[in-house]
């Protein structure tokens, strides 16, 4: 048996940090002396001790740790699943700071060249287009913007799969319309559609009209600069916004290998003042 002095030289954690532990239900000592309340541990707990370790420097939380290692044991099956999940969730993040550090790298280039920050924006194109009548076979949903990835596969999956059943006729890319008037705690009132030759039940008619439209290529991060350079072009010739804004993806995004091979294309429904 080690004392609980004993246990954290040895494992450099604190005594505070142990009986935090043992208040939690992480890791208990084996024992407590019912005389003076001493705590011991036994040998065998310095292996759940350095796996606790472990985990942490792996950025898991203290609770995840503890589902992870119930009473002192930890099923190797279940353990692999948490580390695969968090492997992904890290390279996720180390992707998103890359690509950040890449763009604070080209918003401090551009400073020290003496463009403003927001130079950028010249850089994205619109332009006056007519867009035709269409069917659009659709889901409408509130979808909360961190599942709106989530929503996308379910959503346009249920959508293919009536196409195929039904042997419908896929007429352009699939789209999204965003009908919330603001963004919302409750989600966005989001309309998944496809286009299709065949007016059937379930359909709808979609007459956008006229339209700005921007394409773009690669990431999803900019699209909110995107409506922000076609709102300021509405104003500034004397349109304003008449529908739903809408994405229509070029490119599926389950099948881009990387994000350099998204094309998307930006719609503001418009006319004018």
């Amino acid at each position: 048996m080690l004392s609980i002095g004993e246990f954290s030289k040895i494992c450099k954690v604190s005594t505070k940090t142990l009986r935090y532990y043992a208040e939690i239900g992480l890791i208990l000592p084996s024992e407590i002396n019912p005389e003076n309340g001493y705590r011991y541990y036994a040998i065998e707990q310095l292996e759940i001790m350095l796996l606790i370790i472990r985990l942490k420097s792996y950025h898991f939380s203290l609770e995840e740790i503890k589902q992870t290692i119930e009473s002192g044991e930890w099923n190797e099956e279940k353990l692999y699943v948490a580390l695969i999940q968090k492997r992904n969730d890290m390279k996720k993040q180390l992707y998103e700071q890359e690509k950040s550090l890449r763009q604070l790298e080209c918003d401090i280039s551009n400073l020290k060249n003496g463009k403003p920050i927001m130079s950028y924006l010249d850089d994205i194109d619109v332009e006056l287009v007519e867009v035709p009548m269409m069917y659009l076979l659709f889901v409408r949903k509130m979808v909360q913007a961190d599942n709106f990835s989530d929503e996308y596969g379910v959503c346009f999956g249920k959508l293919l799969g009536r196409i195929r059943k039904e042997n419908l006729t896929i007429a352009n890319p699939p789209m999204v319309l965003f009908h919330s008037n603001e963004f919302s705690t409750f989600g966005l009132d989001t309309e998944f559609a496809i286009p299709i030759k065949e007016y059937v039940i379930g359909t709808r008619d979609f007459k956008a009209g006229l339209c700005l439209k921007t394409v773009v290529k690669g990431s999803y991060s900019i699209l909110s600069s995107v409506y922000a350079k076609q709102t300021k072009w509405a104003e500034q010739n004397g349109y304003e916004c008449t529908n739903a804004l809408f994405e229509v993806y070029v490119t599926d995004p389950s099948q881009a290998m990387e994000e350099d091979e998204l094309i998307t294309e930006v719609y503001y429904p418009i006319r004018k003042i």
